[in-house]
């Protein structure tokens, strides 16, 4: 059998995405009994962090650990990569040591060629271009708060970064709508809309992309890599804040989601972000569960099958 990567949500199918949310969901419920379940006893997740992360590393690590695994931090100090190693000889070294491997990097095309050269299993934790395991604890977030998000309309409110690209993956596999809002120069790549048709909208009013929304989501204006461009970009992006006004624009029982780090006052206001409608905490949380779905999925023969 090919060893199967997910690097994007495309690399799997709805319902093999829908059965990761459900057992993401019993996961959680387990370990709030303090049940314990150690499926991966004894093997080992590599960790490669090109981009540091708190949310990626902790959920990651904390994960193996319930699973009765070991996680293997490696920073860009730690590998050869550092020191010019082409990429390939890395997957072909590390693959031959580790029953699966989770690299947060730049360039998507780097994971892909890392992939290629894999024994196991390669997560994509993040990269320039997506965001995957975010969106799996965003539909897991709004599952268990709301139910199925197929037929809802979800906003994006801002960059059209990693994650707006994601979200777009997204409404292929778990049929929902997509209204992006970006300042000019800043819309998602023009090539992944494509990819899904009329599901997504792009256009450059946050009010209008809320209209109708059951789902309100953001990131910050600069992302790690961008800070040079701090203060072009918060000039680029004033009237995008997600604040009340914007909310008010979605359905009454909005939910708001933020990926984090967030910064209050630019992206999001406070009494959003900190507000009723806001389950950005268990929507950070879920990163643990659904990784571990996610790994269990992959390493236990497609246990949740």
């Amino acid at each position: 059998m090919a060893t199967r990567h997910f690097l994007t949500l495309l690399d799997f199918n709805s319902g093999e995405l829908n059965l990761l949310i459900q057992r993401a969901i019993e996961l959680k419920a387990m370990v709030r009994r303090g049940e314990h379940y150690e499926p991966l006893k004894n093997q080992t997740l590599g960790m490669i962090f090109e981009k540091s992360s708190t949310r990626t590393r902790v959920s990651f690590e904390v994960g193996m650990a319930q699973f009765g695994g070991h996680a293997l931090f490696l920073s860009p100090n730690d590998t050869q990569l550092g020191r010019g190693e082409p990429i390939e000889d890395t997957a072909r070294v590390l693959s031959r040591m580790v029953d699966a491997i989770m690299i947060r990097t730049f360039e998507h095309e780097k994971i892909e060629a890392f992939s290629r050269h894999s024994r196991v299993p390669v997560i994509n934790g993040l990269t320039d271009t997506y965001h995957p395991c975010q969106l799996l604890a965003d539909m897991q977030t709004y599952s268990e708060q709301r139910g199925s998000i197929a037929g809802k309309t979800v906003a994006w409110i801002g960059d059209g970064n990693n994650m707006c690209h994601s979200y777009i993956n997204a409404t292929l596999r778990f049929g929902f709508r997509l209204q992006v809002a970006c300042p000019p120069g800043y819309q998602p790549d023009a090539a992944i809309v494509a990819t899904a048709g009329d599901r997504v909208t792009v256009m450059h009013d946050p009010r209008e992309a809320a209209s109708g929304a059951s789902l309100v989501s953001t990131d910050v204006w600069a992302s790690m890599g961008q800070e040079e461009e701090q203060k072009i970009r918060k000039a680029a992006f004033k009237g995008f804040m997600v604040d009340d006004a914007v909310m008010a624009c979605a359905n009454a029982d909005a939910l708001f989601l933020h990926c984090l780090p967030a910064h209050r006052g630019e992206e999001v206001s406070a009494s959003v972000i900190d507000g009723p409608q806001s389950v950005v905490w268990e929507q950070a949380e879920n990163r643990l569960h659904v990784q571990k779905a996610l790994l269990e999925f992959l390493l236990c023969n497609d246990a949740i099958k």
